[in-house]
């Protein structure tokens, strides 16, 4: 296997799959699941993490969008539709998260070695590429102006998006974050988020330029492919992927202490979370 991130390349590998928790896991759990997880690779009491998990029916939102003119119509026509929102506290913008969607995290320490900003996206596009080497495509690594929460790094294939990119960095951790859809509409998730900008925004002037998103930049990757593909296909595919990049994998929760860390983080990520949307 030949990579040009070497930081894929780990001992070991600890795997903590959060896809079939349900529609009771709420989002804000992952942020706080992953700041918990930095804390321990970064000190090195965890090996470096592969996270898997799934969200039903939420929107996240970003600190941007919380400031939009008209918010509260936008947040009310998303509740109406079935969705529940939540504000996260760092960069990036809306985005839809479903059964269909599946989310990975790369974690990995910096105590060795830093990692810069670009080193972190390029590990995760090539570790996609490897897990949809198989489907024989080509997947460009660019921003796909139209799409949600467009940024340098958005996946696609044939010009249209499947998957987008961020990161999160705290404790000598560093959390690669990547969301994929899998299967289902990808032009009516996009929908979706336009019809929030367009009834949070109403047409009016704001500092912040906020994406002009269009449905059809935007597919699952059953779409592209042409292949019905389910969550747990991918989730197979990652873990034969990974287990290229080490030696063996470990299968894990949180350990007691990891535990305590969790609940003060989640009380953090929570308490934000109320106080952005009380700011609304």
């Amino acid at each position: 296997m030949i990579t040009k991130e070497p930081i894929l390349f780990q001992p070991k590998w600890r795997i903590i799959d959060q896809t079939t928790l349900g529609p009771s896991f709420n989002a804000l759990q992952s942020f706080a699941m992953d700041d918990t997880l930095c804390t321990s690779v970064g000190s090195g009491d965890s090996e470096p993490a592969f996270r898997s998990w799934v969200h039903h029916d939420t929107v996240v939102l970003g600190i941007q969008d919380s400031r939009l003119p008209h918010i509260m119509e936008g947040i009310s026509f998303l509740k109406q539709k079935g969705y529940r929102v939540i504000v996260r506290n760092s960069g990036g913008l809306a985005v839809v998260l479903d059964e269909g969607v599946l989310n990975l995290s790369l974690i990995f320490p910096e105590k060795d070695r830093k990692i810069d900003i670009d080193t972190g996206y390029n590990a995760m596009v090539e570790f996609t590429r490897e897990i949809l080497a198989p489907y024989d495509v080509s997947i460009e690594a660019r921003e796909i102006v139209g799409s949600y929460c467009p940024g340098r790094f958005d996946l696609s294939i044939g010009g249209k998006k499947f998957a987008g990119i961020s990161q999160r960095r705290i404790r000598g951790g560093v959390a690669v974050q990547i969301y994929i859809s899998v299967n289902g509409s990808g032009s009516e998730r996009a929908a979706l988020i336009r019809e929030f900008y367009e009834r949070a925004q109403q047409g009016e002037t704001t500092k912040f330029e906020y994406p002009i998103v269009k449905p059809e930049t935007m597919a699952s990757l059953s779409e592209l492919l042409g292949v019905e593909l389910t969550v747990m296909d991918l989730m197979t595919s990652c873990l034969y992927t990974l287990k290229g990049y080490s030696d063996g994998l470990r299968s894990s929760q949180l350990s007691v202490e990891e535990m305590e860390i969790y609940q003060a983080n989640y009380k953090r990520v929570y308490d934000r979370n109320e106080k952005a949307l009380e700011r609304i």
